[in-house]
């Protein structure tokens, strides 16, 4: 079968002829349909640090992924062969204490698919049956193949109670719009939207964001004060990874304000801890998705008329896979889609 490799400990990928993958007993093999281009795979292809040090050549790339079931394994019973389906991309023990306790999304020893073992770039994927959600309501795939991203966003707008609160969302990418949408979806009183891109702002303002705010020309403040607002906002959303967004969300959170945290820094960095403390801020990390309320949580916001459609800005077929890092990797851009069927 065709797939995306990283063949080489070097930058770059390849299409390549692999081995289809094998099932055994609680596995479903599934034909792939989409595929979604993440930040993930930009540092795999570009081979920087992280990457160097998180991943072993040859390896087949893609955790983003939306397909249909061809087989099951001995020991499945409720995935049948034609069902649209997702993957839940951490692939946990299921035996530490965590997983015991049916909190998966907390397993010490997470393997991801597309990083630690081979992915979803391909035409075919095998998962575990644990691991495979089935689409039960009408789902178009190019949605379906980025639940995984949209699952971040809903795991981390949702950590905190939305409605009538003043929300600061920094870093409008992907994940930072589909969040903007939940946020405007749970109820959310006055949502800002802050990066330097305009393109991606424009995009927030598509899906619901009341002020998006360029703050390489503006501050939070300002734009605090353009809405009327006069103590802070309730609740922010930090996925930029970026100190200064870290900082300033921290300066312009109301006293008791709660951040949920989803961008990774490239690096430490000082914050405001006197601040945090002195005004009681709650700081809540963010990392993947509650294995499975978080995509419970997607599919009935989809069914109650959530709408992603202008998260996808390019898709394109898979062989023309470097024009589609290109274009994820410019800036211009929401989600990005690779099609398996064309």
């Amino acid at each position: 079968m065709k797939a995306i490799v990283k063949d080489k400990a070097e930058p770059g990928l390849r299409l390549m002829d692999v081995p289809e993958p094998s099932i055994g007993p609680g596995d479903v093999l599934i034909k792939v349909l989409r595929t979604g281009i993440c930040g993930t795979d930009l540092h795999i292809r570009d081979y920087d640090a992280w990457a160097q040090q998180a991943v072993r050549a040859p390896l087949v790339l893609g955790h983003e992924f939306a397909g249909e079931v061809v087989e099951t394994g001995p020991g499945v019973t409720d995935i049948a062969a034609g069902d649209l389906v997702s993957g839940e991309g951490h692939l946990v023990c299921g035996k530490c204490r965590n997983c015991l306790a049916g909190r998966r999304h907390l397993c010490r020893s997470t393997v991801g698919l597309g990083v630690g073992r081979d992915g979803a770039f391909a035409e075919y994927v095998a998962l575990p049956a644990s691991n495979v959600w089935v689409h039960r309501s009408p789902v178009d795939p190019d949605i379906a193949a980025i639940f995984d991203p949209f699952g971040n966003a809903v795991h981390t707008a949702l950590s905190f109670p939305l409605v009538g609160e003043d929300v600061l969302i920094t870093g409008a990418g992907p994940i930072g719009i589909m969040a903007t949408a939940v946020a405007r979806h749970a109820g959310a009183r006055n949502i800002v939207v802050t990066d330097v891109s305009e393109y991606r702002l424009e995009l927030a303002r598509t899906v619901g964001a009341d002020l998006a705010l360029n703050v390489a020309q503006d501050t939070v403040e300002q734009g605090q004060r353009r809405l009327g607002l006069r103590e802070g906002f309730d609740v922010g959303l930090e996925m930029s990874g970026r100190p200064e967004a870290l900082r300033e969300m921290i300066a312009n959170m109301t006293h008791g304000g709660r951040i949920a945290m989803l961008g990774l820094p490239s690096r430490d960095f000082e914050v405001d801890f006197a601040r945090i403390v002195t005004s009681m801020i709650t700081l809540k990390g963010i990392y993947g998705r509650e294995m499975f309320e978080t995509w419970y949580a997607m599919s009935v916001l989809l069914e109650r008329g959530l709408d992603l459609a202008p998260v996808i800005t390019g898709r394109y077929p898979y062989r023309d896979f470097d024009a589609a890092f290109d274009d994820a990797a410019g800036g211009r851009c929401g989600k990005v889609i690779l099609d398996w069927t064309a």
